[in-house]
């Protein structure tokens, strides 16, 4: 009997030496020299891998450790990379008993210096457009084999509509006549989720671009292809969760990579409340709630205190920038995510990137909020967020509560905005703010309307404040629409951007004539606007509203550019007293939306929501 054990025991053994094991995937799939940061975190999937030990031979690389995790189908490794690393193919070597795997490691030469990647500022004017949403360039993407979606339908406002990355470049020209100077596109990479994905923020895939979409390479090539037009493309990016599909899911590494893992007998939503940030007298319960609980059932929420998450999240960001050249960074649901952590990613990105720019979703419309999170806000220290850029709420609601307004001088239209703009005194740097009067998750700023003078105005505020202004696709064209139904109604096709399109918006002939009246607008300010020193570095002089009429000065090496809006539906006839420190002696000056001359005598008459832009 101890001898028919003894074989058992020895026969057992022999199957779990040569037990099925492979490497499916390896994050990042290349890696580059030449980084401040000599760490390089291998993320190593596959049956088993779990139980291998690691071995390669590299000049310059050696091995610092290996972390083993809760489930077998993962091994983390951590090599250490040499100033004097060359690029090159390596081998790495996966041993499990006397089963051997290996697998060829590439690191690349980086293309340019982390200081010469420029990121977008105050010159720039971002255009905020959904891939799936805009024009569909390949037809034969639109469903993909094998992905758990495969339904495409036009009429369901929540469904895929089947746009993608060659639908941008073929309009790249479009960008260019408009004038806007970057690309903010909501996030490319693989969301393949069994539901209505379209919007790309249900990631299942960190180093793959949604074959939906187009390829890895495809994205790469209209980046390049945008470069070339002087365009700028900012990638958005998503640290606080995943797609429910995601592997990590599927087969957690370790419970510690989510916050509350046990979803499906606990689940924990957050409260999207987001002040306990702030709140000097927050609970714990409301801050773990707002920070740690899912943004829904379909996004679990990554656990970045764990050094591993945030080092995987870190390499990817940085991973993008050197293999895509993308210009700048959109990181969604900041304040959702460890504080602590994000500080660390943007102090590890900018000291790597010193040009380079990151803005963070922040939603309070609460300056005071907003200016907490900016970079060196006295309001956090001895706290630092390190983030330079932030989203600019505050003008966001204000300038839609104005537009259903008459402008007085107490709190009413355009007075709301003036009294936004008070409240800079808070911001480290108000020149890296960001503003908007719509994006993808709010309703259009012309609800279901068209009152175009408003628009205008709005726009006028948006583009020569000071500020780095965000638009949103189809605003040029008058797109319209609310949430009241979905977020689908605010998140339509571009009209033109499919062949069988009944109107074209792209074409001056295929737009009505007050599409064309909107586009022309925007096209006049957005190029006048690019390279333009005093709207891009100059200071502001902003003044209290007088008879309905807000108006402010852009001012820069001696040049001026005096903005004034009549916020009332009346005409109106403005004392021009008011303004002189700014006016100086200047007895007329250009409407930059007009062209024509205006006379600054003693008094200036303005219609009806009439917007002046005027160079002195």
């Amino acid at each position: 009997m101890k001898k028919l054990l003894f074989i058992l025991i020895t026969f057992l053994t022999s199957l779990s030496t040569y037990a099925a094991i492979n490497v499916s995937k390896i994050d990042p799939p290349c890696w580059y020299v030449g980084m401040k940061n000599p760490e390089l975190q291998l993320m190593v999937s596959g049956q088993g891998i779990g139980d291998a030990s690691v071995s390669l031979n590299y000049p310059g690389v050696s091995l610092s450790s290996t972390v083993k995790v809760e489930s077998n189908n993962y091994l983390i490794v951590y090599l250490h990379l040499d100033k004097e690393v060359k690029p090159g193919k390596f081998p790495i070597t996966f041993t499990v008993g006397k089963k051997k795997i290996v697998k060829e490691y590439e690191l690349k030469a980086r293309k340019k210096k982390g200081s010469e990647h420029k990121g977008f500022n105050a010159s720039d004017a971002l255009y905020l457009l959904m891939p799936d949403r805009f024009a569909n360039g390949n037809p034969d993407n639109d469903v993909v084999p094998g992905m758990a979606e495969s339904k495409v339908d036009r009429n369901d406002p929540n469904a895929r509509h089947g746009g993608d990355l060659a639908g941008i470049e073929k309009n790249l020209d479009y960008f260019s006549d408009l004038g806007v100077t970057a690309l903010w596109f909501t996030p490319v990479l693989e969301n393949n989720m069994t539901g209505g994905s379209y919007h790309g923020y249900a990631t299942t895939d960190y180093y793959k671009v949604d074959p939906r979409f187009g390829s890895n390479e495809e994205y790469r090539q209209l980046i390049e292809k945008s470069h070339d037009r002087g365009i700028k493309v900012v990638m958005d990016m998503i640290f606080n969760h995943c797609g429910v599909e995601h592997p990590w899911i599927k087969d957690i590494p370790s419970k510690d990579f989510f916050n509350n893992p046990d979803h499906q007998n606990n689940f924990v939503q957050t409260s999207f409340k987001l002040t306990p940030h702030v709140d000097p007298y927050a609970s714990k319960y409301d801050f773990d709630q707002m920070n740690d609980g899912w943004f829904v059932t379909a996004m679990p929420d990554l656990n970045q205190k764990n050094p591993h998450v945030y080092k995987y999240l870190l390499q990817n960001s940085i991973w993008w920038i050197e293999y895509a050249d993308i210009d700048g960074i959109r990181m969604d649901t900041y304040p959702y995510a460890d504080y602590d952590a994000m500080s660390n990613w943007m102090k590890e990105l900018n000291e790597e990137y010193p040009n380079y720019n990151t803005v963070g979703e922040t939603w309070v419309t609460e300056p005071a909020y907003t200016a907490w999170w900016q970079k060196d806000s006295k309001l956090s220290a001895p706290r630092n967020s390190n983030l330079k850029t932030v989203m600019d709420f505050s003008f966001y609601d204000k300038m839609n509560t104005a537009k259903n307004e008459q402008t007085e001088t107490w709190f009413k239209g355009l007075d709301r905005v003036y009294n936004s703009f008070v409240y800079d005194f808070l911001y480290p740097n108000p020149a890296s703010v960001l503003a908007f009067i719509e994006n993808h998750d709010t309703d259009r700023f012309l609800g279901e309307g068209n009152n175009l003078p408003m628009l205008k105005q709005a726009s006028v505020i948006l583009l020569t404040t000071r500020r780095i202004p965000q638009l949103y696709y189809g605003t040029e064209v008058m797109m319209n629409g609310t949430k009241a139904q979905s977020d689908g109604y605010v998140r339509k096709d571009f009209p033109g951007g499919w062949v069988d399109d009944k109107e074209n918006a792209l074409t001056a002939s295929g737009r009505t004539n007050e599409q064309n009246e909107a586009y022309d607008f925007y096209k006049t300010l957005l190029n006048w606007r690019k390279g333009n020193e005093v709207i891009a570095n100059g200071d502001m002089v902003q003044f209290m509203v007088q008879n309905g009429v807000y108006a402010y000065a852009r001012q820069y090496n001696g040049k001026t550019v005096f903005v004034l809006l009549n916020g009332t539906d009346k005409e109106t006839t403005l004392p021009l007293k008011f303004y002189k420190e700014v006016l100086k002696d200047s007895k007329q000056g250009k409407d930059v939306l007009t062209g024509k001359i205006v006379q600054l005598n003693e008094e200036l008459r303005m219609t009806p929501r009439e917007s002046l832009v005027i160079e002195l």
